[in-house]
């Protein structure tokens, strides 16, 4: 009860003489006594938006109604903000997360679909024209200049950056994020997709799948920019970084290589041929429009592009770049842990990023384990460890780009080894790695323990397996909250997810594929499986 809270501290707003509430003075319409799925019951029995959201991916395996629930519960009256924004999490609820609830909200909307045979298109469109506030918020409150580059500030990744994204710079001016303009190229293709499938139950959303589209596309073009100005692209190093806007004007890329650089490589969605083979006259709208504008695709990759069975693809990177970002994040050297994806490459544990200004130096280099910076409290570590909800992102993004691509798209896994998968293998092998953190080497050690030898080897303990916050870049030894059952246990999607569609399921299915079973053909080895809806009823 914000509004009581406010109360209590003289902090009333509507009172002339009130004081400076402490923080979340213009929540005061928040009254919220439900049933929320916490980060955790001990450590933070709160919730937090971005956290909720993936929360949603497993939660689902096992009761996909309380699921969609959850999403739509962020969306009431008495969560969303009127201006649009949504509650990030109880301490500071006009803190920013990332939008990741419309990728949620489509994921447990198809689920649902496929699993029961129902479409609950009612709950789409009411979740979409709540999503709409929020992605009309971002536009007007986080593109400072209005060139489709964002900003976002805090963004869930804590220490990640040079600087305390939440305090103003210590060289004034402002920070282009590369993590931030992503989010948001990846939330125009969400609602792009939720629009599109309203649209093949009411044509009246045809329009705003063209509206989505061009959102996308200057927002993907900004997030490279070349030319003239100093874009996030680094085209030497084959990466992205958030670009420091001097208030004279001057600009200089951070180049601190870690996940806010790779979270434009997460902005991508495939699309099936069916929204345009029933409004074909979207798609030509679509292509008169970029016909008209080619410097908003002469970078990125041509959304008209035919790729595999007929589809589209939504993505930042041409083949190019998405060849250039792979190399590294496939070394072994840089972000490729034994145990996943690593939150900061290691090439930074020998070439600690510096920048100084005004007599002040800051440093980022690679810490695989607990932090050693005091932002935020010091309690949390974006500087090396593996984060099961990125990790997530980052196999989903493989298999929307495999989806696409097909077999003939191949790279070297790890970087340097000589051996080619295709980007479903990939997939295949992040997903092992991290399923690896849980499970026993072959020395029965599990790496989640690290050096805890009653964790190890007690049998009153060994067999209870906890889910940490993150774990250690290098060994997978679990750290920060022991108790992170929500987004960590993502990690059961990802066992479920290569337990049922195998990879020519993926291809034949596109999007839809990780939502369905198998059904093993006679002789597996000569025939490719049909797939079928899940069935069963959510337990109660």
């Amino acid at each position: 009860d914000v509004n009581r809270w406010l109360e209590e501290r003289g902090c009333d707003p509507f009172l002339p003489s009130a004081k400076q509430a402490p923080r979340n003075g213009h929540w005061h319409h928040m009254y919220n006594a439900d049933i929320i799925s916490m980060p955790d019951k001990w450590e933070y029995p709160w919730y937090a938006a971005w956290d909720l959201a993936f929360h949603v991916l497993p939660l689902t395996l096992v009761d996909v109604e309380f699921g969609k629930q959850q999403l739509a519960l962020m969306l009431r009256e008495n969560y969303l903000h009127p201006n649009g924004q949504i509650p990030a999490y109880e301490w500071n609820f006009g803190d920013v997360n990332p939008p990741v609830h419309p990728w949620a909200t489509l994921f447990a909307y198809r689920l649902e679909k496929l699993r029961d045979g129902r479409a609950d298109t009612a709950w789409l469109e009411r979740c979409f024209q709540k999503l709409l506030l929020n992605f009309t918020w971002w536009l007007n409150r986080k593109d400072r200049s209005g060139k489709n580059a964002f900003e976002g500030g805090f963004l869930g990744l804590d220490n990640i950056g040079v600087f305390d994204r939440s305090a103003p710079l210590p060289t004034g001016g402002y920070l282009e994020q590369a993590d931030g303009t992503a989010w948001m190229a990846l939330y125009s293709l969400n609602m792009l997709e939720i629009a599109g499938e309203l649209a093949m139950e009411d044509p009246g959303y045809a329009d705003m799948v063209l509206k989505f589209v061009h959102h996308f596309v200057s927002i993907a073009s900004a997030t490279i920019h070349a030319g003239g100005n100093t874009g996030m692209w680094d085209e030497e190093d084959g990466f992205f970084y958030d670009v420091l806007q001097y208030p004279d004007g001057r600009a200089e890329r951070l180049k601190v290589r870690s996940m806010v650089g790779l979270l434009p490589f997460c902005a991508v969605t495939v699309f099936e041929p069916d929204f345009s083979t029933k409004f074909p006259d979207v798609t030509e709208r679509l292509k008169r429009f970029l016909e008209a504008r080619p410097e908003l695709v002469t970078f990125i990759h041509n959304p008209l592009q035919i790729g595999q069975n007929g589809r589209r693809l939504g993505a930042i990177m041409d083949e190019a770049k998405l060849r250039r970002v792979l190399a590294r994040m496939l070394d072994e050297g840089e972000f490729l842990s034994p145990f996943g994806i690593r939150s900061l490459s290691r090439h930074h544990a020998e070439h600690p990023y510096v920048f100084r200004t005004d007599g002040q130096e800051f440093r980022v280099g690679y810490v695989p384990g607990e932090s050693d910076s005091g932002l935020f409290g010091g309690n949390s570590n974006w500087r090396g460890p593996i984060w099961m909800p990125v990790n997530a992102l980052i196999i989903r993004a493989l298999l929307q780009y495999y989806a696409y691509y097909g077999d003939a798209f191949t790279v070297e896994f790890p970087t340097g080894s000589g051996r080619q998968l295709n980007l479903y293998q990939v997939a295949d092998e992040l997903a092992r790695r991290l399923s690896s953190i849980f499970l026993k080497d072959p020395n029965g050690q599990r790496p989640v323990f690290g050096n805890e030898p009653q964790f190890q080897q007690d049998p009153l303990w060994n067999e209870l397996i906890p889910f940490f916050e993150y774990f250690h870049g290098d060994t997978g030894a679990g750290l920060g909250a022991s108790h992170q059952t929500g987004w960590t246990g993502v990690v059961a999607r990802s066992l479920h997810l290569f337990a049922t569609p195998p990879a020519e399921q993926v291809l034949q299915l596109g999007k839809i594929a990780p939502m369905v079973e198998t059904t093993p053909a006679p002789d597996s080895k000569t025939q490719a499986p049909a797939a079928r809806p899940k069935k069963g009823t959510s337990p109660r």
